[in-house]
């Protein structure tokens, strides 16, 4: 019989189950109902077998757990930008909401990817998620949870072919900023949209031409600029684009904070001040907004509260056997700061 080969340097072997019922002194079966169904373990006993665990370092295989009958705890989250602070602050809020349920959270990026988003969804299938949250990739129809058989809740969306979603009114939020700026007098406003497929940001533009249109001005007045991102380099562009404008917009909406702070670099460097010459509003309300140069006005979203009730709602949908669907739509605020008011 060939001798085995010996393991290469640097490699440790892995511990299984056996080292682990060794060392507490029980069988591998009370190690699997220790990991898999801890009701039928004494507390004695189940303490035993969690210190030999911790000692040895065991890391339970998410399969194998999966095919003993035990629930999965794993839970995906795939967002469109993980760049963005916004999306950062939302992972926070579901993470720690399902670490309180004993559930541990996988975050991918799709980059606003169709086949990006549908590879992450078959690689979450492949890893035996319990569920997944999701916001789509734009300009396109979410995918539906019978095509990779991981159950679904969109996060940041809301979809009529989709019974599970945490969203904000968008529209709502659009309407506050324009509002805002009307009131302090303005009426050449502009938006600046970021990427053109997303819809809450389309969401948000048919709310500042809603509040146009109340207010009496014409809303194909509005000017709208467009890049290809939602970060600080697309607002920097789009703020370029506004400063070649003969009459610019003196009101100017962002379709988030980053493109606001982008915007606000452009106009630095082109002698625009701010509120002076042109207010400015972002979205979102990102934690460093309060704190920007010129503190910046923003429409804050609800994010903690968006990730907590997301994070619940899959948890219940994935463990509850008479889960309710719900479309959950929060509301958002005008956070009111110099960036529009001198």
């Amino acid at each position: 019989m060939a001798a085995s080969a010996p393991l290469g340097a640097g490699m440790t072997k892995r511990v299984g189950v056996a080292e682990v019922a060794a060392r507490a002194g029980v069988s591998p079966g009370t190690v699997s109902n220790t990991l898999n169904h801890p009701e039928r373990v004494s507390p004695t006993t189940r303490d035993l077998v969690l210190a030999a665990i911790r000692d040895l370092g065991f890391v339970p295989n998410q399969q194998a757990r999966v095919l003993t009958g035990a629930a999965s705890n794993l839970l995906g989250l795939v967002v469109v930008d993980l760049l963005s602070p916004f999306f950062m602050e939302v992972a926070h809020a579901v993470e720690r909401a399902a670490a309180e349920l004993g559930h541990v959270l996988i975050l991918s990026n799709s980059e606003n990817d169709h086949d990006r988003e549908e590879t992450l969804l078959r690689t979450l299938a492949a890893q035996r998620v319990a569920g997944a949250l999701l916001t789509p990739a734009g300009g396109g129809h979410p995918p539906v949870e019978a095509a990779h058989g991981v159950p679904l809740v969109l996060i940041d969306h809301t979809s009529t072919d989709h019974p599970c979603s945490v969203s904000v009114d968008h529209v709502a939020g659009g309407r506050m900023a324009a509002q805002h700026l009307i009131s302090l007098g303005h009426t050449r406003l502009g938006f600046v949209a970021g990427l053109p497929d997303l819809s809450q940001f389309a969401q948000r533009e048919q709310g500042i031409r809603e509040a146009m249109a109340e207010a009496g001005l014409d809303p194909t007045t509005l000017q709208v600029f467009r890049s290809d991102g939602i970060g600080q380099p697309s607002g920097l562009a789009s703020g370029e684009q506004i400063l070649a404008r003969r009459r610019p917009p003196t009101g100017l909406c962002c379709g988030n904070d980053m493109l606001a702070f982008g915007v606000y670099r452009a106009f630095t460097r082109g002698g625009i001040r701010i509120p002076e010459d042109v207010a400015l509003v972002g979205y979102d309300d990102v934690d460093f907004a309060a704190n920007w140069i010129v503190p910046l006005t923003s429409i804050r979203q609800p994010t903690s509260l968006m990730g907590d009730h997301a994070a619940r709602l899959l948890i219940d949908h994935v463990t509850n056997p008479d889960h309710e669907h719900r479309r959950v739509v929060l509301q958002p605020s005008l956070i009111v700061r110099r960036s529009s008011s001198a």
